[in-house]
């Protein structure tokens, strides 16, 4: 029982019926142990990187697979039906990727692009700060420019991939007095050593306890006059900071939108099973009219926000513009997630409510697509101002 492949051509096909068989395999027989356990799944981790999934969207000319946002969706989708989390250590990097696809220099795009396609060099993306979250533009970590490097001082929030990361795409401010601010804001490429709690000026606190989202760490990041080499401004242009992240984000959230699928369809996937197999007043609860209803809603729900995120991914393959259509399957994939994820629950009944069954561990990862690439709040905010324009008079 999987998600659909219709519509896809044998190439796609072909690719996501290879992540799900790895997920199949080698995520979900593991998962809820390294979940609970809360511990980094290396061993997944170099499956990825053999399957080549840290470079499917990166061109084939720097050694990426050169795939489209669609095939990379349905792929996300299988990965998170196995467990959440493996999708949230490829998600920054996809995002870092495009940024770098899209943006970076000639000379940037020949330095990172080939050893991100192999997973040689990981990625993560910082841009919420602990005073500041949906409010991008009140960030205060700031960059001054200093003969051939830049000195920044700040700090980071709710940095995925914040410690094993080898680089992270950062936004800073460059000129605090700018009107408005987002015209003072830049995107540095920061490098690290991937697993270093000090690098320079640059301190990785001990990740952040969560409720769920577990095995893929989660950290704060603490600039003390850390240097960054002037060469690694995104696209060497001061002031393109803010558009160049809300760009990767707005992919992201196909990303998430993703997620959210996966998730739900895994959730019905066991709720649909554990109906068939659980007996009360004398036959499976299956065949209770009340438990019929929820199958019925909760497949209908994940068939609608997969078709939702189809529509944003392929409008953005095809160069269009599709920050409505990103925000309209982030919003919509994530709350039906969320609730197909408590139905299943429910459903389950008292041992939902136990380590022992995987539902138990989905209960927990799905409120994280609520608010992880902006919060609802804030998609309905992006898709009636895209509405807005498109429907002015």
């Amino acid at each position: 029982m999987s998600l659909p492949l219709e519509g896809l051509t044998d190439e796609q096909r072909e690719i996501v019926e290879l992540v799900r068989q790895f997920t199949n395999e080698q995520i979900i027989p593991v998962a809820s142990q390294l979940e609970h356990d809360d511990v980094f799944p290396d061993d997944i981790v170099e499956g990825l990187k053999e399957l080549g999934i840290f470079g499917f969207t990166i061109p084939e000319e720097h050694g990426g697979l050169g795939l489209d946002l669609t095939t990379y969706a349905l792929s996300v989708c299988e990965l998170a039906r196995g467990w959440m989390s493996i999708s949230g250590i490829i998600n920054t990097h996809f995002i870092v990727a495009n940024m770098l696809m899209r943006d970076g220099t000639d000379e940037q795009k020949e330095r990172f692009l080939p050893r991100m396609a192999t997973g040689e060099i990981r990625c993560a993306f910082s841009m919420t700060e602990p005073e500041c979250g949906s409010d991008v533009q009140a960030i205060r970590t700031r960059a001054v420019r200093d003969g051939d490097d830049y000195v920044v001082n700040g700090q980071k929030m709710w940095v995925t991939n914040g410690l094993r990361s080898g680089l992270v795409a950062t936004l800073v401010k460059t000129d605090p007095e700018a009107t408005p601010a987002h015209r003072g804001m830049s995107c540095l490429l920061v490098e690290k050593e991937p697993g270093a709690a000090q690098s320079g000026g640059l301190t990785v606190p001990p990740q952040l306890e969560k409720l769920g989202y577990k095995g893929v760490e989660t950290t704060e990041l603490v600039f003390a006059d850390h240097r960054v080499p002037a060469g690694d401004l995104l696209g060497g242009a001061e002031g393109q900071g803010f558009q160049q992240m809300m760009s990767g984000v707005e992919v992201g959230r196909v990303n998430v939108a993703a997620r959210g699928v996966g998730v739900a369809q895994r959730a019905f996937e066991l709720a649909i099973r554990y109906a068939q197999e659980r007996e009360a007043f004398g036959r499976p609860i299956a065949k209770h009219q009340g438990i019929q209803f929820k199958l019925a809603e909760m497949a209908t729900k994940i068939e609608a926000a997969r078709l939702l995120m189809l529509s944003a991914a392929r409008k953005k393959d095809a160069g269009e513009r599709s920050d409505v259509e990103a925000g309209m399957a982030k919003l919509y994939a994530s709350e039906i997630c969320h609730e197909v994820v408590e139905d299943s629950f429910r459903i389950h009944g008292g041992y939902g409510y136990s380590k022992e069954y995987e539902i138990e561990r989905l209960y927990r990862d799905a409120p994280m697509l609520l608010i992880g690439e902006g919060t609802s709040e804030i998609q309905k905010l992006i898709v009636a101002r895209g509405l807005l324009g498109r429907y002015a008079i």
